[in-house]
């Protein structure tokens, strides 16, 4: 099914908007404590809480919007909601900052895997948006697995070595930041490898 489409600045609100609602939150709460059913939870186990029905409201929003949802919204989506339930069970913060971890790390994974069968699973799932050579797709896959991979390592580094305020900072702004002017660098880079029109209509004559 062709995914509908909806107003670029709806699209881009629901999907940045809970991580941002969450800093937002965790910035208006972090030195506050509350007791609940007992239990003393800190600002940053509530904010982690209450993020999870957040991001599962704007995925539903983008699925009836759009009339479909990405492999790679539903993996995080899960990941989100078993990471927030570990961390409320065990009242511990150190599950929601992993959850960074696993998800680079599994896409870095998944594009080293197909890297090995030679090939490029990035192309798979993004190849209708913007045709490209095979080859292009090889080198930008090479290249995103390798930054996934810095990410997630830097993740560890940061949550276990830095600030609880820094690492949140630095989740919600530099590493979508990072990733956003990687991939417009990678673009430009690769522009040789872009199929414009022509060169298709060309190709089927």
């Amino acid at each position: 099914m062709a995914e509908k489409a909806i107003n670029p600045v709806l699209k881009q609100v629901l999907e940045l908007g809970p991580t941002v609602l969450f800093f937002g939150i965790y910035m208006w709460i972090k030195d506050e404590t509350y007791l609940i059913a007992g239990t003393d939870y800190s600002g940053f186990i509530v904010a982690a809480v209450v993020f999870v029905p957040i991001l599962l409201v704007s995925i539903a929003a983008l699925w009836v919007l759009t009339g479909q949802l990405s492999r790679m919204q539903v993996f995080t989506g899960l990941v989100v909601i078993f990471f927030g339930g570990l961390t409320a069970y065990f009242n511990d913060a150190s599950f929601f900052k992993m959850k960074t971890t696993l998800v680079y790390g599994t896409f870095a994974a998944l594009l080293g895997v197909g890297l090995l069968r030679r090939q490029s699973w990035l192309e798979w799932v993004l190849g209708s948006a913007l045709p490209m050579q095979h080859e292009g797709w090889m080198i930008l896959t090479r290249r995103l697995a390798l930054v996934f991979l810095v990410l997630a390592v830097a993740n560890e580094l940061i949550w276990r070595n830095m600030s609880e305020a820094t690492w949140v900072t630095l989740e919600t702004f530099a590493f979508p930041a990072a990733l956003f002017v990687f991939l417009m660098v990678q673009i430009t880079m690769l522009g040789r490898y872009v199929i414009e029109p022509e060169d298709e209509k060309r190709g089927e004559g």
